[in-house]
Formats: structure tokens, sequence, C-alpha cells
């Protein structure tokens, strides 16, 4: 309500005030909210800090956005120590719960052994799983792989595919390829 002016003027400090509330409660969308509002310096100092607190309570409550933001947080070293182990970690969490860019991230993980070993069968499995539900920068990759035949069969077929559902989301870069692939 506060933080988006229905029903009450807009204040980000109020809606704080309520979120923090809420989420010392236990309530896990509270607990995420409040992680983005610390995230973006929204009603509150900008805190990386206590946005990673925040997210870490609502991601031990199975929340997914917020097991991939933490997994970003420890990838990047914002707010917590850098840790690939541990974003891995968080990523797989987000993805086994569906979360397309969590797929895509694990995918990332698995294919240049960033806190797992490496392994291109389960990168691909991540990167499908991702670019099945519409990921783009998941689509691109798959459509890399199989134009460029790395770890797959080199199959146009399959990359046109790929490049083709990528680029019906306006991606530059898939339509660039398919140009490529098939002069249209």
């Amino acid at each position: 309500m506060y933080q988006e002016g229905k029903g009450a003027p807009q204040d980000d400090a109020e809606a704080v005030k309520w979120y923090r509330m809420a989420a010392e409660q236990g309530i896990s969308n509270a607990q995420y909210i409040l992680a983005v509002m610390y995230r973006k310096g929204e009603g509150v100092p900008q805190d990386d800090m206590e946005a990673a607190k925040w997210f870490l309570q609502a991601a031990l409550q199975e929340d997914a956005k917020a097991q991939f933001n933490l997994a970003v947080m420890y990838h990047n070293g914002e707010g917590v120590p850098q840790d690939d182990t541990e974003a891995a970690k968080w990523f797989l969490k987000a993805a086994e719960q569906g979360d397309a860019d969590a797929q895509y991230n694990l995918g990332l993980r698995y294919f240049y052994a960033e806190g797992v070993a490496q392994d291109i069968n389960e990168a691909l499995k991540w990167y499908r799983a991702a670019a099945e539900q519409g990921q783009v920068d998941a689509q691109n990759w798959l459509g890399d792989l199989y134009q460029d035949g790395i770890f797959v069969p080199q199959d146009d077929d399959q990359a046109i595919k790929w490049y083709t559902k990528a680029a019906q989301q306006g991606d530059a870069k898939a339509q660039s390829k398919l140009h490529e692939l098939t002069g249209e």
C-alpha cells in the first residue's frame, strides 16, 4: 500500500516499517520485499549486508526469488563474502523450484566449474530447462552450442530452433545469428 501509493500516499520509509514488522514475524514475502528495498535503497539507506540477511531469511523458507538473489550476491561478493560454492547451492535450490534465471545461472556454474565440478551434461540440462521456459540467454547459449558443435553434435536445425525462440522475444543477437544461418 505505502510502497506503491495505493490507498495511501506513496511512502517507502513507511512501507519499510510495515514490511519489517511482517518480516520479523517470519513472513517470507515481506522478508523478500524488505531485502529488495535494502538492495535498492528504497525507503532505507542502500545496504547489501542487510539485504543479504533478509534474502537469507526468505530463502530458508523456500522463496525461489530470494534464493536466486542470495546466489547472485554470493557470486558477486555483495553483502556477503564472495563464495561460488554458496552461490551454486542457492542457484540449485531456486532452479529446482523452476526459476528460469536460476536454471540458466546454474548451467553456467556447471559449464565453467564455478562452485561445482564441471559437468557439461548438467549444464545442458539446466540450460534446456531455462530455455524451455523462455529464458533468452539460455536459448542463445543452446543456439551457440548447437551452431558450433560444442559439447553437442553440430546441428543447424537445433541452433535455428533456439535462436528463433530468442529472436521472437526481440533478442538482437539471436536475430543476427538467424540471419547468419538462414540468410533471411
